[in-house]
């Protein structure tokens, strides 16, 4: 690797680095202790003093200098981890420069044109590595040599950031560097000559967290599922921890959560990800977390600026927000002011004069005649030019349809047109029910249940109104209304029935959603009326089970429009489709809102406000829950100690989150808490349940078990009401409590809630998102440790390894599957973790993978052979030919070759030597084993070494007739073996023994075997023959006399003196009739070989295969992909040439 040039002094240098080669202006050195000659004492204290020292000037173990004739001062100007690397630096040297610098007069003038020329090398290989994206392009570039040198991961293993800190072993704290790559955390540390190497998959991490110990106050924890390491010292540990979280939950959910996960654009390529890339993703899922915005949003700027405020007639501090089609606003102060404007409700964008008043100053100007006026704005102009860039690509695509806060038709933001100062006015705007039900037909896609009290405003709901129209003539009337803490005051006391569906669509902004897309829901509609699939079965089934208790949805009217909904939903987004809960969403949207409302207002909180909630794993809702756990130790410790059994509150938990609490509250308190999630978002649900656990902690903790405190839970919950409902109340019947029991008593929701933020609230967005990083890494462990019990469960009855050794086998094919992801291009099929599939089938890997994982496992080693051998099992275990296969099946043949008894290691190698293991295109089939060992000229009887002479005809009779016994019991018959298939399965066998300690023993053991089954596929080949000849002659009536008649029925040879005469074959194929043998004439000829019976019946422990295959694994993968990239490296380089 090129390097920038530094000076070093030679004098000193000499005694670290032994020259290599030299020339009249370079030397290439390498440095003592590594190569040839280096002596172990020297080797030790070099890394000593290397560990110790660690700098630039010991890089790598070989470098390039640039010497000016006569000064005893050089530059270093490239360094290689192995000699072929430098060895290529020198070679373009030779070939590019050396000649070249004889033209210059001066020695300066040669150095300054060295320095030049690296230089500029060194600027084209940062373009193609990405260095020159990190803030520190040389440090970098050295670490990365580092990197790849120690722990020699394939060069698709994208270095991403390192750290200098101590990792912990006991009490000893080891100093070195912490290196974080896409898929992995690294560990090196060296001193004096003993090193620490590790390797820890981003996959295998558990938890990631910040603890302390008696020594250090702050460290780091690492837990994987077999230990815990700590990690300190760090220079920035929030910094450290921080992008830590960042890689583990990006490469988790890239590798395990691809059910509901999309990578932002510059991450879907992991070998191109760098530390900016996951900062950038960091505060753009941040930025649309606090607005709320949808996945889309990509986060371009922020910049420091002042926003004037009316209603407090100052510029409030805070940061502006710029994204692909949002600008945003968020004051300084947490709370005091945030607003949000789309795109496409801006008109203007325009700088105006900078005076010292007002400084940088920015005007944007949207519909409704509102505008905003931004000051102190940094690097103002290219900020400006960008907005109006994407504001013309904004504009350009807008449908041809009236704009949200003007009002397009009667649904349209009513708010707006309050502007006029009649109270009639706005009463009538209020009125959200009066245009839909002047609709008739329960088609309409418009028309909704009516709302309790929507027609007729009571003295409490007329005080909210008025207070409503006062505020939103002052801070505005769409959905770029400033918020303030006086809007979250107005929304903890609930919002006015008239105008709750109209202030949900603001808060939420599924206005703009339902301005931009005209006549989407109705083409939904249409295009998924009829349609029938298993989420329209489940919808069906759901239907009148959605608040059965209120009366609109007692009405087919009410059913139909939440069925067009739901319907439309699940056509919209099939990914998600439909999950229970939705339908009771869906249903209390409808009561507040018109029909396509809802359906707009359902997919902002399906897809932006509950992201990963509506899934087949629920897998948000769980992350949340694990958060809610978190704060409850946090905030109330001593309830957290006596509900020690967290499944507890998650079963009852769950559906506060799901649902909103909308399935355990009576609904007139429910949709409340609804009102404040469209606002607040999920910290609504955490301060609430926060709130009801503190209001019940006192007999929490007397309760005698988990169970009664659920049900004194159940209870308090189902006694929540709202005073201010102007609708008789509407029960949620799910308590759990009889009638004899004296009931809880009767709770405000109104109070809970106002409780919930003066104690709870003071959790801010970005503490949220970030405890939610790291729990998502914990819920997605538990559903792969789910994942791996109940695999086990159901493979270990079918093999004999004890449970131990069953589960680092199922590591080692998951890991191997992992292996894949990193490194390897993805290729068709469904070789992606799909955590839809069931449990057995979610990992699978693929013939190479497989052949890795044969030749690091199989106690059936053959050399050169393994390979082919692995190539047929794949073949044979592959059963619905995908190119794939899974644990089950490769933990069960494994299992045959380790503890299957000698029949049936018999039978599987039988069947990995006939189709479909074995085909014409097999890449050894093509070379029979012609060796004088497969001769019939070979006598049956053979000498033993008491000279006692034994026959082999009637003991192989007789073994043939027992084995035929067997047949009939099981299974299907397997087809005969012919005399390719044969020579092949000799071949095997050959290659099995080879390096055993019986090997003389076993080759001639083999050799009486494989003769007498040549002789019994003639016997079959001449028996053929004479009945295919006799029949001949018979149906012609002329022909030659026919052959000798065939042996007796059950013979398995001929006696050597009733020979034909003719001359053995050494390959039968070349004779009339088919050669072939028996699976049972091999078993039967093995079982006469006593050291043949030894061999496959001595005991097998997969201990050490285990233990060898877990140090093993890395390399031998990381040798092949290298072994792979060769060739091309090859025709690159033939191609410079």
């Amino acid at each position: 690797m090129w390097l920038r040039p530094e000076e070093v002094p030679l004098k000193n240098a000499l005694r670290l680095w032994v020259t290599q080669r030299s020339s009249c202006h370079f030397v290439l050195q390498r440095r003592r202790g590594h190569g040839e000659g280096g002596g172990r004492l020297t080797g030790r204290l070099v890394g000593a003093l290397d560990a110790v020292l660690d700098s630039s000037a010991r890089v790598a173990p070989f470098r390039i200098l640039f010497q000016v004739p006569g000064s005893q001062v050089c530059s270093q100007i490239a360094s290689g981890a192995t000699l072929e690397e430098v060895e290529r630096h020198w070679a373009w040297l030779e070939q590019n420069l050396l000649h070249t610098l004889g033209v210059f007069d001066s020695a300066e003038d040669a150095a300054s044109f060295v320095t030049g020329k690296v230089k500029a090398l060194i600027a084209e290989e940062s373009s193609s590595r990405l260095a020159e994206q990190e803030e520190e392009p040389e440090k970098f570039r050295e670490a990365l040599v580092k990197f790849e040198s120690r722990f020699a991961f394939p060069e698709a293993e994208k270095l991403i950031t390192y750290y200098s800190c101590c990792c912990w072993k006991g009490r000893v704290p080891r100093q070195g560097w912490l290196y974080l790559s896409v898929n992995h955390l690294c560990f090196y540390s060296s001193f004096l000559g003993k090193e620490l190497k590790l390797v820890i998959p981003w996959v295998d991490i558990q938890k990631l967290e910040k603890t302390s110990n008696v020594f250090l106050t702050a460290t780091i924890r690492v837990s994987t599922p077999s230990k815990e390491r700590d990690f300190s010292m760090f220079l920035d540990l929030e910094e450290a921890l921080k992008v830590m979280e960042q890689l583990a939950d990006v490469t988790l959910r890239r590798l395990l959560d691809n059910e509901g996960f999309d990578l932002d654009p510059p991450l879907q390529e992991p070998s191109q990800i760098t530390k900016r890339d996951l900062e950038a993703r960091a505060q753009s899922e941040l930025f649309r977390a606090v607005f709320r915005l949808p996945r889309r949003e990509r986060l371009h700027a922020v910049r420091g600026c002042s926003l004037w405020t009316p209603f407090s007639r100052r510029h409030t501090a805070g940061r502006l927000f710029a994204s692909d089609r949002y600008v945003c606003f968020a004051s300084t102060e947490e709370g005091s002011c945030r607003v949000i404007i789309p795109l496409r409700e801006v008109l203007s964008i325009e700088k105006m004069e900078d005076t010292s008043l007002l400084p940088s100053p920015v005007i944007v100007s949207v519909r409704g005649q509102m505008a905003f006026q931004f000051i102190e704005l940094k690097d103002r102009d290219a900020l400006v030019e960008a907005l109006l860039g994407r504001l013309q690509r904004v504009q350009a695509d807008l449908p041809a349809h009236r704009s949200a806060s003007q009002g397009g038709d009667d649904r349209t933001p009513a708010l707006q047109s309050t502007s006029v100062s009649s109270d009639h006015t706005f009463g009538d705007l209020e009125v959200v029910s009066s245009p839909s039900s002047e609709e008739s037909g329960a088609e309409s896609p418009r028309r909704r249940p009516e709302a309790p009290g929507a027609v007729l405003c009571l003295p409490r709901e007329e005080v909210k109104t008025r207070l409503w129209r006062d505020h939103l003539a002052e801070y505005g009337r769409t959905v770029c209304m400033f918020r303030t803490e006086k809007v979250r005051r107005l929304v903890a006391m609930g919002l006015p029935q008239c105008l709750r569906g109209r202030l949900w669509l603001l808060f939420s902004d599924a206005v703009t959603d339902l301005a931009s897309h005209p006549g989407y829901y109705g083409r939904l509609v249409e295009e998924s009326l009829g349609k029938c699939c298993l989420a329209t079965e489940e919808i069906e089934r759901d239907l009148h089970r959605s608040l059965p208790e209120h009366p609109a949805f007692q009405t087919e009217t009410g059913i139909a429009a939440l069925r067009r909904v739901l319907t439309a939903y699940a056509h919209r987004n099939p990914r998600i489709g439909y999950c229970q809960s939705m339908n009771i969403l869906a249903s209390v949207l409808l009561l507040y809102a018109a029909e396509e409302d809802a359906f707009w207002l359902l997919v902002a909180v399906c897809e932006r406000m509950l992201p990963d909630y509506f899934n087949r794993r629920v897998l948000g809702a769980q992350v949340d829950q694990s958060v809610f756990e978190e704060l409850v130790r946090e905030q109330l410790p001593e309830l957290a100690e006596r509900l020690r059994d967290p499944s507890a509150l998650a079963s009852l938990s769950l559906s506060w989150f799901l649902t909103l609490f909308l399935s355990i509250m009576p609904l007139e308190s429910a949709v409340h808490v609804v009102d404040c999630f469209f606002y607040d978002g999920i910290t609504a649900v955490f301060q609430l349940g926060l709130a009801v656990l503190e209001a019940n902690a006192r007999a929490l903790c007397s309760s005698r078990d988990d169970g009664q405190a659920l049900v004194l839970l159940s209870r308090f919950l189902d006694h929540i009401k709202n005073e201010d409902s102007p609708g008789p109340p509407v029960g949620s019947h799910h308590a759990f409590f009889s009638g004899d029991q004296e009931p809880p008593p009767v709770t405000d929701i109104a109070d809970l809630i106002r409780d919930s933020y003066e104690k709870f609230g003071h959790q801010s967005v970005e503490q949220i998102e970030r405890m939610r990083c790291r729990h998502r890494i914990r819920v997605l462990q538990g559903h792969e440790g789910t994942t791996k019990q109940n695999v086990l469960r159901v493979v270990s009855p079918e093999v004999s390894f004890p449970l131990g050794d069953l589960e680092e086998l199922y590591d080692l094919f998951k890991r191997e599957h992992m292996m894949s992801c990193y490194w390897e291009q993805p290729r068709p099929g469904p070789a992606r973790h799909d955590p839809s599939r069931p449990y057995a089938e979610q990992y699978r890997i693929d013939s190479r993978q497989f052949a890795r994982l044969f030749q690091l496992l199989s106690p059936w080693t053959c050399g050169a052979h393994t390979e082919i051998l692995a190539e047929r099992t794949f073949r044979l275990l592959d059963d619905n030919m995908d190119h794939l296969i899974e644990f089950k099946a490769f933990a069960t043949c494994l299992d045959t070759m380790y503890n299957g008894e000698m029949s049936e290691k018999i039978k599987l190698l039988y069947r990995l030597h006939i189709a479909p293991a074995l085909t014409g295109e097999d890449q050894d089939s093509q070379s029979p084993l012609r060796n004088p060992l497969l001769s019939t000229s070979r006598p049956l009887v053979f000498g033993k070494p008491n000279d006692d002479a034994s026959d082999y005809q009637k003991q192989l009779k007789q073994m043939i007739k027992d084995l035929a016994k067997e047949k009939a019991k099981s299974e299907t018959e397997l087809p005969q073996m012919s005399q390719r298939e044969f020579i092949q399965f000799c071949k095997t066998l050959y290659s099995m023994f080879h390096e055993d300690p019986e090997e003389n023993d076993l080759y001639q053991a083999i050799a009486t075997v494989t003769t007498l089954l040549l002789q019994i596929g003639e016997v079959g080949q001449r028996s053929s023959s004479s009945s295919s000849s006799g029949s001949c002659s018979q149906d012609s009536g002329e022909g030659p006399r026919a052959s000798a008649p065939s042996p007796e029925r059950g013979s398995v040879f001929v006696d050597s003196d009733s020979d034909t005469g003719t001359a053995p074959r050494a390959f039968p194929e070349e004779a009339e009739g088919d050669w072939t043998v028996s699976l049972e004439h091999i078993l039967a000829s093995l079982l006469t070989e006593q050291s043949l019976v030894n061999f496959f019946e001595k005991p097998l422990d997969i201990k050490s295969k285990l233990e060898n295959a877990k140090v093993n694994q890395y390399s031998l993968k990381t040798f092949e992909t290298s072994s792979q990239l060769l060739p091309e490296l090859k025709q690159d380089s033939d191609l410079l040439r």
